[in-house]
């Protein structure tokens, strides 16, 4: 496997008279002038053939600049969805396709500490960047966190932050590196200049079926990441009744796939297989988990299973970057800065820093939305919470709006679910399955029968399973 590729090195004369403008190859002998046509790419991986480094560089090119059509790319997406990609396959494109805009370069700004980062395949009740980030900045690493919105039944990153008043998602490029050097981190959205490649491309394969590629899934998001210019990138990525891939041996697939490729790529990268076959925080909505982190940071209240995944993630963080030389020290590190208040004051600076309030943290309830009714829901018998589909719990949180049935739906922030049970709780008339966070009656009794519905009452508690099924690093491949 070849380990460490950029964008230069696999440049033959025939790529660059391609790419300084001759995209028909009327400059090379006739026998050779095909090599870099879009459709001649398309047949050779149809046919299962490997594509050299130039060959991608040259199709992704053709995506970031309009000269590959929409069908062209859709015949492409399809074909590596038959055919796949090896690793160096996987490496070039994630990389042409980090390469297509803007790649975020922090020396200019004499940082003493790594830029590290994670990234999650996303979840319900994941709340996880929110405490992460300021964790990590609190401990001296600088965490510049590219997130999304949310997706189908999952959470996103930046809905949440949407909920808190005056925080910019989308700052300017100095906005956000001033708030990056200030507080260690800042979680934004992604610009346009970042990874254009993959905008035209994820959406294409959206709309053609061929976004269950672990070759393109993998490209698509670290292809984000990278761009970001990090050192070292801890990846989540969720198994279970709430996860995106479908069983345990397509996370785990995926999981090595951007392990690979993240480290062949040149940033140091351990995936964790985590677990979501229930509701990871005690919550799940925007606002209520805004609030479910700040308890965290500050101590309140921090869910077991919650602390448990946010402790491994940025515990590997430490230690990819080089801040710890070993978990346990790691772990001391991180709950010194949880106790003595540093992480919570990392996060305080970034919302401020970012347009929120500056008394943000001290005050939350002042700021954050609260809905009309707030009100359990129990189950039909008493019992323990046996087993948990918690994709239908997230579905249950956007039909109360607070996700998105289509793309452009405003969201309500106040709606969502807290005093989620857990997998083995005793569940009766007087401990409820979930508090229901609704704007109407309507919509809390089609959320309280989703519930209902959704978590299987047992006679007895189910076998309790691992936080964290396993970690696979660079070594491990």
């Amino acid at each position: 496997m070849t380990l460490t590729l950029r964008r230069t090195e696999a440049l033959s004369l025939d790529s660059i008279l391609l790419f300084k403008g001759d995209p028909k190859g009327d400059g090379l002998p006739k026998g050779r002038r095909n090599m870099f046509l879009a459709q001649e790419i398309i047949r050779k991986k149809r046919n299962g053939d490997v594509l050299s480094t130039a060959e991608i560089q040259f199709f992704v090119d053709g995506i970031t600049h309009n000269t590959v059509s929409e069908g062209q790319i859709a015949a492409f997406g399809m074909a590596v969805y038959f055919k796949d990609m090896n690793m160096d396959e996987r490496i070039a494109l994630t990389i042409a396709m980090r390469d297509s805009g803007t790649v975020l370069n922090w020396d200019s700004l004499g940082l003493n500490g790594p830029i590290i980062d994670k990234h999650s395949t996303g979840g319900v009740g994941d709340v996880i960047s929110l405490m992460l980030g300021p964790m990590a900045a609190a401990c001296g690493g600088y965490v510049p966190m590219i997130s999304g919105r949310g997706l189908g039944h999952t959470g996103g990153t930046l809905d949440k932050f949407d909920a808190i008043p005056g925080y910019q998602t989308e700052p300017s490029s100095e906005l956000f590196r001033k708030v990056v050097k200030d507080a260690g981190v800042a979680i934004i959205g992604q610009t346009g200049d970042l990874v254009p490649a993959d905008k035209r491309f994820y959406s294409i394969r959206d709309n053609t079926a061929t976004v269950e590629s672990i070759s393109l899934i993998t490209a698509s998001i670290l292809s984000k990441k990278l761009a970001a210019g990090l050192d070292a990138l801890a990846m989540d990525v969720k198994v279970g009744s709430g996860a995106f891939m479908p069983t345990y041996e397509a996370s785990e697939e995926l999981a090595r796939s951007i392990t690979a490729v993240a480290n062949g790529a040149g940033t140091k990268t351990t995936a964790l297989l985590t677990d979501m076959n229930q509701v990871l925080a005690s919550c799940a909505g925007n606002a209520v988990e805004v609030r479910e982190a700040i308890n965290f940071l500050t101590g309140q209240y921090r869910n077991p299973r919650l602390y448990a995944v946010t402790m491994g993630l940025c515990a590997e963080m430490l230690i990819l970057g080089g801040i710890a030389q070993n978990e346990a020290e790691a772990r001391n590190k991180l709950n010194a800065v949880l106790d003595n208040g540093k992480a919570a004051e990392a996060f305080a600076k970034m919302v401020s820093g970012l347009g929120g309030p500056t008394d943000f943290v001290e005050a939350y309830d002042k700021y954050l939305p609260n809905a009309k009714i707030v009100r359990p829901v129990y189950a039909n018998t008493s019992g323990f919470a046996y087993k948990m589909d918690t994709r239908e719990l997230g579905l249950a949180v956007v039909t109360l709006g607070g996700g998105r049935r289509k793309p452009g739906d405003a969201l309500d922030y106040s709606v969502g679910l807290t005093q989620v049970c857990a997998l083995g709780q005793e569940v009766n008339k007087d401990v409820p399955l979930a508090m229901i966070h609704a704007q109407s009656e309507d919509a809390f009794a089609e959320a309280a029968a989703a519930i209902q519905q959704a978590i299987i009452i047992g006679d007895s508690a189910p076998e309790k399973t691992p936080e964290i099924y396993r970690y696979i690093r660079a070594s491990d491949l």
